[in-house]
């Protein structure tokens, strides 16, 4: 999916024979799809209008997020902070119940 520098391939424009773009756009609607919900679910979606599946030269799906403000970008990364510290509570309290003994 990366060039040697570690840079997205450029999105195929034109079509090569022997690769699969199919299946690596269906990979990168699948995740588009399931972010979008998500960010409908917070009610956030209209914020990332430009979200949508592409595939690259390589046949490897992409997901853009399309242009977004900065504070789009922030908000983003402040949800995500969010998601990972009630997983990592979640799982620890979790882990603290006193387990039964046989």
């Amino acid at each position: 999916m990366t060039d040697a520098r570690g840079v997205c391939a450029g999105s195929a424009t034109g079509l090569a024979s022997g690769v699969s773009y199919v299946r690596g756009w269906a990979d990168a609607k699948t995740g588009a799809d399931a972010l979008a919900e998500q960010l409908r679910a917070l009610d956030v979606g209209h914020l990332f209008a430009g979200l949508k599946a592409d595939v690259n030269v390589n046949g490897d799906g992409i997901v853009h997020l399309g242009q977004i403000r900065p504070a789009t970008a922030q908000l983003l990364a402040t949800l995500i902070v969010q998601g990972l510290t009630m997983e990592v509570l979640s799982r620890e309290t979790t882990d603290a119940r006193p387990h039964p003994t046989p």
